[in-house]
């Protein structure tokens, strides 16, 4: 694995960890709010995906690496755009993996460049100000201390400004390729409702599966990890 920088067009670097390993098919892993392509789950999900995929795994702006602040999902969709053309001149194969925030990017990604292969939204919101975020349920607050990493934490820099924020609900009619809507059945954050209705309103090939028992985004992988990948890499790979 190799880090690298890239540069998106509002002049923020972003830092992706790069997984070559000779394939013509790239995994874009693009993580929620307070996670990092560091964490320890996406680094063990990019070594997963690695055996079968290369990977870019990357640090939003205001997150680990990369510069800026977070915008919640109002200007990153120019970091994950710079990734995606980034791989479009070295792959023939562009899958994206997105979680929570994150999840929300790789729908509204897909809606806009015709290129993106297969996406696997995760948790997604199917709108930012109907988040629930009910963070004194046991489970929101029991899985941000099992996942505490003090040196992420510190590296976290949210923009203080309101900016206008694209709904996936109303951009999901526009993706082509095949979508696959994940969501935890006791997600305190985004309650599975969200990819529910964003699974409903889509009208690509797609397909809709719910986890018993699990929370939100990566904790679907950390609870049940067989599944978890057995669903995407069939998604991937075998559709």
């Amino acid at each position: 694995m190799i880090e690298i920088k890239l540069k998106t067009k509002d002049k923020v670097t972003i830092a992706v960890n790069h997984y070559k390993n000779g394939f013509d098919s790239v995994v874009i892993l693009a993580p929620g709010w307070f996670m990092t392509k560091d964490s320890k789950s996406f680094v063990e999900m990019s070594e997963v995906f690695s055996k079968t995929s290369d990977v870019l795994a990357m640090d939003f702006r205001g997150h680990g690496k990369s510069e800026g602040f977070y915008t919640f999902t109002s200007k990153e969709i120019n970091d994950i755009s710079t990734v995606i053309e980034f791989a479009k001149e070295n792959y023939k194969q562009i899958y994206l993996i997105g979680f929570s925030l994150g999840g929300a990017l790789v729908l509204i990604a897909g809606s806009e460049y015709d290129y993106i292969n297969k996406i696997i939204a995760v948790s997604a919101p199917s709108c930012f100000e109907k988040i629930e975020n009910n963070i004194w349920r046991k489970e929101a607050w029991l899985p941000t201390l099992q996942k505490c990493e003090l040196k992420r934490w510190f590296s976290i820099r949210p923009s203080l400004l309101i900016c206008k924020k694209i709904k996936p609900i109303d951009i999901v009619e526009k993706i082509k390729c095949p979508t696959l809507f994940l969501a935890g059945e006791k997600d305190p954050t985004v309650h599975n409702w969200h990819s529910e209705e964003l699974f409903k309103k889509a009208i690509c090939k797609k397909n809709y599966e719910l986890f018993p028992n699990c929370f939100h985004a990566e904790d679907l992988f950390i609870q049940d990890r067989e599944k978890f990948v057995q669903l995407c890499t069939n998604w991937l790979y075998n559709e």
